[in-house]
């Protein structure tokens, strides 16, 4: 028999601790079992001065992703956010941020490098060969493929490298804004009565 779980608030902590590679995998993991349960809310709180790595933060991107619909994600930073935790943090539907934190992810890695060659079995191309001594890095093509996500929020090319403020992120429309949006809401309602009036 399935047991029917209340839709409810749920609040997910994830630390950022420095060197925390298997933590970060851990709570992926626990953060997909949360959301099985389809919350009304998902509040994933952020604290902490570490960088998610890339790769788990793809992971989690995912899992993010793949959360039922009736899923609202609330992602609250307590703390300055860096590399793929700025990723992680651009997926909420709400995002907070405490107002004096920071955001930064570095430049792309791989952008004067050769293009990275991604092998997909067998074909008409053969894959370039790079040796053991290639300053490419497998962790360089995942951290290039969060700032391509990123990029779907702020203009990677021009705050790559750069630290940006509250105040950048709030002129994007990435951080809730109450005066901007009790404007709106004002703005809709007015228009709305008058539209029932005609």
């Amino acid at each position: 028999m399935k047991t029917k779980y209340k839709r409810r608030v749920c609040k997910f902590r994830l630390n950022l601790p420095p060197y925390g590679g298997s933590y970060y995998i851990e709570r992926a993991l626990k953060l997909e079992s949360a959301l099985a349960r389809e919350p009304k809310v998902l509040r994933l709180e952020m604290a902490g001065d570490g960088e998610i790595p890339a790769d788990t933060a793809l992971l989690i991107r995912s899992i993010l992703l793949n959360r039922s619909p009736k899923t609202t994600l609330v992602t609250n930073a307590r703390s300055s956010l860096q590399g793929g935790s700025v990723l992680v943090w651009l997926l909420g539907d709400q995002r907070l941020i405490r107002d004096d934190a920071r955001v930064f992810f570095k430049r792309n890695p791989l952008a004067d490098e050769d293009p990275v060659e991604v092998y997909a079995g067998l074909s008409e191309t053969e894959q370039k060969y790079r040796d053991s001594y290639s300053s490419i890095d497998p962790e360089d093509a995942d951290y290039e493929r969060v700032l391509q996500f990123i990029n779907e929020f702020l203009p990677v090319k021009e705050f790559a490298g750069r630290i940006v403020n509250v105040a950048v992120l709030r002129e994007f429309g990435l951080v809730a804004n109450e005066h901007v949006d009790n404007l709106l809401a004002t703005a809709f309602s007015k228009r709305d009565r008058a539209a029932a009036f005609t």
